[in-house]
């Protein structure tokens, strides 16, 4: 699995912790050094049947400095790829990658039923 998060966010913490109690194996990869690119990005939206607007941070302060919960709906979906492509703070944290699931954010339940 694939477990993509950013150090200093408390939910990646937890999330981290609860795969680590579970002796979960995973490969880490912090999402502000290494941010996913554009193709990673389409594969997991399309294999995790969630909306786009899910992948975004709307709590991030680059989505409100940007005033994205205002310009989001009016931009196509290669616009939003491109974005969340070009600044890995703008992604929803923690991303679980598995063989044949991505889970975006932390839902503890949802992640137990996964692994």
């Amino acid at each position: 699995m694939l477990f993509i998060c950013y150090s200093k966010c408390t939910t990646c913490q937890k999330a981290r912790a609860f795969l680590d109690a579970r002796g979960a194996a995973y490969d880490l990869r912090n999402i502000k050094t290494e941010n996913p690119t554009e193709a990673e990005l389409r594969a997991w939206h399309a294999k995790s049947g969630l909306p786009l607007k899910r992948f975004f941070n709307t709590s991030g302060l680059q989505y409100k400095a940007m005033g994205l919960s205002k310009r989001l709906s009016s931009m196509g979906e290669d616009e939003q790829f491109a974005l969340l492509a070009a600044d890995g703070m703008l992604v929803k944290r923690p991303i679980l990658v598995g063989g044949d699931f991505v889970l975006v954010g932390f839902r503890e339940a949802e992640w137990e039923a996964k692994l």
